[in-house]
């Protein structure tokens, strides 16, 4: 057994156990002068109480222990809950079409179904408005079809019935500022309202004339009085289409082809007036009526000329009927289609306006080209990208609590994700994401520069940048993606934490949301909690930062003894030339004190070479403190080697060690000796005369000598 092994254990505990008392006082130094400057750290909380989270669902019911008779528990197939403590499944169609209620109100500005049904009332409308004339005018409803117009004819009316009874009774309101959803209340809105009236007329029952005067398609004329359903439904398709623009040049082209159509049924009618081929301007009854009566209508209306002239007073009169009708609605029509086409392109308007000053005001100073390209580039990207220049623009005529519920969509599943903010109360979160801006850099451009003063932090909305660093200032560190962000501890300026401390460029094109210094004061002004978290986090992020980064080992690794620099390689080569001779003198002896040092130290450690506890040299004494006596080293070639230094004292683990026990004074002549596993090492313990003085030999074997010459 070793005799130094419990020495060693004994130094080892001694070390963790001091390191453990520095770092404990180290921490209270650090809390008690924190609090002492800063007065905003009251207590060691990280964050104020959150706000009150929603709670979670209820656990799902668990079953008895018995369980259900198989009779009497639903099949898997048969349960279909919505709740989240559930398994959620989707209903057959058709089951959820017969358990389908009907509402009893309808929101007419945002629900879907009430715009679909919008559509098949403006669907049957136009059936009207379209076949009225063409059955009227051209003979195309014949005895032998008349079936089938009657069927549609009906089928739109029925229509018109349902939006009647149905929708119309339904729909909500508002009234004093209220959204009046009483049943009886919006159906009395209903029948006091103008489209009540003009819906009655329209399903005036003139078909009962048919029995009289036959099935003359003029009698269905007021059907085509329903045209409140029809600006009702474009207002609301309007509502939820993302490029409306495309639906209003369809509807105005739309115009354009029933004027176009009316024309064309009109000029047949005075052909058949006059009689088809009477003369060169009428009809001549050859080809497809009505294709042909639709070209005339063009030419006519268009005023593209080549037309036949009118011979008799009632094709001259209608001829310029037609001329005064064509001037008035094709103006008109063009205006609208201008107005439809202005706004549809007036965001590009503004974006090459802008560009256009821009570029004047650059050619009118002489920018240099390059900057000139990078102005132009910014231009396009942006508008590219976000299809507008200054995003807020949009958004400063929309209330406060409506571009907050806007930004919180947009932002706050990244902001929330910043350090620095975590904890911190929430409506000063939402006050913060109202003063993001969005910035756009082109590559390579410098968001930030060292050495600069910080007054914004950046998140990264889209694209990456690189943070640079080195000696020469452009060595990339780390690249951050979307998501990420930096620059956060300068808003607080904690520290002296306000300066950049590296370059940052963009990597490409680069979309950052940006918050000012400012705003953030400004906001927690009425956030003190918040402001004083604030600071603390700053703070400690700050330290953190500031640490050496070489500092790699555990708290517990370092050393109370600090280890020996390592000896010069020319000063080992003289030694262990001096060992390989067997020679006396000053080499030999520190030869030998180096060994002993180097044992010291691998004890200290707790772990020797060959991956055991190693063997501490030591010397029993039970002398005071205050003396230095000699310890005396004798060496296998019975050299003894006499090097002064105080004697350690009696480890406090050495009598529960499971070493060799001996007694507390050794007589004259007694040795105490214990060998290594290897039998490499003997250490022999030996008593001399004088009282202080006892003498540790260390007989190392030739082969171990060998090694340690080597």
């Amino acid at each position: 057994e070793r005799i130094g092994s419990a020495t060693s254990t004994s130094s080892a505990m001694i070390n963790t156990r001091l390191q453990e008392l520095v770092k404990l006082f180290k921490e209270r130094t650090e809390k008690v002068k924190e609090k002492l400057t800063d007065p905003d750290v009251t207590s060691d909380d990280e964050s104020p109480s959150a706000s009150p989270a929603k709670p979670a669902p209820p656990a799902a019911p668990v079953p008895p222990p018995g369980g259900e008779p198989e009779g009497d528990k639903p099949t898997e197939d048969e349960h279909y809950c919505e709740m989240l403590c559930c398994k959620f499944k989707y209903q057959p169609w058709l089951g959820r079409l017969k358990n389908y209620r009907f509402p009893s109100s309808i929101d007419p500005l945002t629900n879907l179904m009430y715009v679909l049904w919008l559509f098949f009332v403006v669907v049957a409308w136009n059936w009207n408005c379209w076949l009225i004339p063409v059955r009227w005018a051209f003979p195309y409803q014949t005895p032998a079809n008349i079936h089938c117009w009657l069927l549609m004819d009906y089928l739109c009316d029925l229509v018109y019935l349902l939006d009647i009874l149905v929708f119309q009774t339904r729909l909500q309101f508002v009234r004093g500022g209220d959204i009046i959803t009483d049943k009886k209340a919006m159906k009395e809105n209903y029948l006091r309202s103008q489209r009540f009236k003009m819906d009655v007329v329209c399903l005036l029952p003139l078909d009962f004339f048919y029995f009289k005067v036959g099935v003359n398609p003029l009698l269905r004329f007021p059907r085509c009085l329903k045209y409140m359903a029809f600006f009702e439904f474009n207002n609301r398709l309007e509502a939820i289409l993302s490029k409306a623009y495309i639906y209003r040049v369809i509807r105005t082209t739309a115009y354009l082809l029933y004027s176009l159509h009316v024309n064309s049924c009109l000029y047949y009618w005075a052909s058949a007036y006059e009689g088809l081929g009477s003369t060169t301007w009428v009809y001549d009854g050859e080809g497809n009526s009505y294709i042909r009566c639709y070209y005339w209508a063009v030419k006519t209306l268009i005023t593209i000329g080549g037309l036949p002239d009118p011979k008799t007073l009632f094709e001259i009169v209608f001829q310029l009927l037609n001329y005064f009708t064509g001037v008035f609605a094709f103006s008109v029509m063009i205006g609208q289609m201008r107005d439809v086409v202005g706004a549809a392109t007036a965001g590009q308007t503004y974006y090459r306006s802008c560009m256009d000053s821009t570029i004047k005001y650059m050619n009118f100073y002489k920018i240099p080209k390059t900057v000139q390209n990078r102005v132009k580039t910014w231009y396009e990207y942006t508008w590219h990208s976000q299809g507008m220049l200054d995003e807020s623009e949009l958004l400063v005529q929309l209330p406060d609590k409506m571009r907050l519920d806007i930004a919180i969509d947009v932002n706050y599943n990244i902001v929330s994700k910043v350090a620095l903010f975590q904890g911190c109360d929430r409506q000063m979160i939402f006050d913060m994401l109202k003063r993001l801006r969005s910035v756009v850099y082109l590559p390579n451009d410098y968001v930030c520069k060292k050495g600069e003063i910080g007054r914004e932090m950046y998140i990264i909305q889209a694209g990456q940048v690189q943070v640079l660093g080195g000696p020469d200032g452009k060595t990339v560190l780390v690249t951050l993606k979307a998501g990420s962000v930096f620059g956060e501890i300068s808003l607080l300026a904690a520290g002296g934490g306000n300066r950049r401390t590296a370059n940052v460029i963009a990597h490409g094109f680069a979309n950052l949301f940006i918050l000012d210094k400012k705003d953030l004061n400004e906001i927690l002004v009425h956030y003190p909690e918040s402001q004083k978290l604030l600071r603390k986090k700053a703070k400690k992020m700050l330290k953190n930062n500031n640490k050496p980064k070489d500092e790699k080992a555990a708290p517990g690794e370092s050393l109370i003894i600090p280890p020996k620099a390592d000896t010069p390689k020319l000063f080992q080569a003289a030694l262990a030339a001096t060992g390989r001779m067997g020679g006396k003198g000053p080499l030999a002896q520190l030869r030998w004190r180096l060994k002993e040092l180097k044992a010291m130290q691998a004890a200290q450690v707790g772990v020797g070479e060959d991956g055991n506890l190693a063997l501490l040299p030591w010397v029993r004494s039970r002398c005071p403190p205050q003396a230095a006596p000699e310890t005396v080293i004798k060496v296998p070639n019975k050299r003894e080697l006499r090097l002064a230094g105080p004697i350690p004292p009696k480890s406090p683990v050495h009598q529960r060690s499971p070493v060799t026990s001996h007694r507390a004074r050794t007589h004259l002549g007694e040795e105490v000796f214990s060998k290594s596993s290897d039998s490499l090492v003997t250490i022999r313990v030996i008593a001399t005369a004088q009282e202080d003085e006892e003498i540790l030999a260390a007989e190392i074997s030739e082969k171990e000598e060998e090694e340690g010459e080597k």
